[in-house]
């Protein structure tokens, strides 16, 4: 059984650069896209992904908003954010709504997809550039 994604981020080039890179994949497929929050909430509420693949940098809603929200409306999906904000403060925060994943955009053509895989298998995944500000046994 293929491994369920929701892709949201108001850029269509990024969204396209992330869909080929998992339509490669045997295992995986995109079963939504949204470009905004609150379209964002909607989707994986109706979809129910494995997988949310979610900016920060959101119209109506920001990413982190809308992560504290999908995971009361989706609690069974993976939150991995990816964003340009490189801020291990941001990141923290980001992390705190209970996502499982941040991968700094300009590292996804190499850290997209093991982010993905690890936290499939339960694990944390964090941007190899910010993974020193946060202790290792971060839950």
């Amino acid at each position: 059984m293929k491994t369920r994604i929701v892709l949201v981020d108001d850029n269509e080039h990024w969204r396209c650069f992330a869909r080929l890179a998992i339509l490669a994949q045997e295992d995986l497929q995109i079963v939504g896209e949204a470009a905004d929050g609150d379209e964002a909430i909607q989707k994986s509420q109706d979809l129910q992904p494995d997988v949310i693949l979610l900016d920060i940098s959101l119209p109506t809603l920001n990413g982190i908003d809308a992560a504290r929200k999908l995971s009361q409306v989706t609690p069974n999906s993976k939150i991995i954010f990816v964003t340009e904000n490189r801020s291990p403060d941001v990141a923290e925060k980001a992390l705190t709504t209970g996502a499982k994943g941040f991968v700094i955009k300009s590292h996804a053509d190499r850290e997209l997809l093991p982010a993905i895989k690890a936290v499939l298998e339960g694990k944390r995944f964090i941007s190899g550039s910010l993974a020193r500000h946060f202790p290792v046994a971060l839950p």
